[in-house]
């Protein structure tokens, strides 16, 4: 049976409601999220086993952050409690040609002051098949990206699967590291790696390229540069978004695997309702579908992007969608009637 652990933060999110701007908000929804953690709930929706552990403050919000991870069938045994605080994002959803803006609110959060003392990787690995990270946690702080490192060579060594997300976020890498000087050495570890090819080469320390998706041609040989940087690698995925505009995405998607490259045929979204945390439904999907479809990896692209798609039309962090919803759209059924 397989059991995914996934390491990261999870966040209290405040966004303004029905497209507003900060400065005409009266309120905030509150709900929450987090990259790492939203892969967790996809996996869950699927029937997957998942975990989750990160560090949370041990007071009522924390407590309320636990409630809800039970409440969605995420495993929260290894969460430790500490630390003075729960980060917080806070998003204005955009629409038309205006943008979304997210504000971070999480400097000295629980997971960014853990330390890698604060958790045994191989208790908390002892039954799993599947480690997924991010490269949020390292941008966070030095000893969470320390704390990151330990799990991913625990998990390494214990044989685990190990992918990643390279979730490059410029606002975050703020404690005098840059990501060439910390991601290549856990990238080292990773079978799995979803980013752009131009994130991978930055984060590797290797000059841009600017690719062209749509060149089928070129572009082996510039993943092949990754696979020769990342010793245990074996799939990159690229998720092909082009913003028509903030309420209308089109979504593609391209996989590597160091033989041959697949192809998912772009979607048209439009309206969206929330592109937070798209990004992390395509991860869960492409772990899904990396599970379950094995030798078929067209099939496992194809579901990782159609679970993209479907999060755009939800609000919130989380895709909360099922296999047979995703199936559905994989197979042409996009039409949005209503099921009775």
């Amino acid at each position: 049976m397989n059991k995914v652990v996934a390491f990261g933060e999870i966040m209290l999110r405040l966004s303004t409601e029905r497209h507003l701007r900060f400065s005409q908000a009266k309120f905030f929804a509150a709900s929450y999220g987090g990259g790492e953690f939203n892969v967790a709930v996809s996996l869950a929706n699927y029937g997957i086993s998942s975990e989750f552990v990160s560090r949370i403050p041990d007071n009522e919000i924390g407590a309320c952050t636990l409630k809800e991870m039970r409440k969605l069938n995420v495993g929260s045994d290894n969460v430790v409690l500490g630390g003075d605080r729960l980060g917080i994002y806070f998003l204005e959803t955009g629409a038309g040609t205006r943008g979304s803006n997210v504000v971070y609110d999480r400097a000295n959060s629980a997971i960014a002051t853990a330390s890698k003392d604060d958790f045994n990787w191989e208790e908390i690995l002892k039954d799993a098949t599947w480690f997924h990270w991010s490269g949020i946690t390292p941008a966070i702080s030095e000893s969470a990206a320390e704390a990151c490192l330990d799990a991913v060579k625990t998990a390494h060594k214990m044989g685990l699967t190990i992918s990643c997300d390279l979730n490059y976020r410029a606002k975050l890498w703020q404690y005098g590291k840059q990501p060439k000087d910390v991601m290549p050495e856990l990238l080292k570890y990773s079978h799995i790696i979803l980013g752009d090819i131009d994130t991978a080469y930055f984060m590797l320390g290797k000059d841009k390229v600017s690719p062209n998706y749509q060149d089928e041609a070129s572009l082996p040989v510039l993943y092949e540069k990754i696979f020769e940087i990342c010793p245990n690698l074996k799939t990159v995925a690229t998720t092909l978004r082009y913003s028509v505009s903030a309420s209308h995405q089109r979504i593609g998607g391209v996989l590597f695997d160091g033989k041959g490259l697949y192809h998912a045929a772009v979607k048209e979204v439009t309206p969206v309702v929330d592109r937070v945390g798209s990004g992390d439904a395509f991860m869960g999907g492409l772990i899904y579908g990396l599970l379950k479809y094995k030798s078929d990896t067209q099939k496992a692209l194809d579901f990782a992007v159609a679970a993209c798609c479907l999060k755009h039309t939800i609000s919130g962090d989380y895709n909360l969608v099922s296999v047979q919803e995703v199936e559905n759209m994989v197979n042409g059924n996009a039409t949005g009637k209503v099921s009775r």
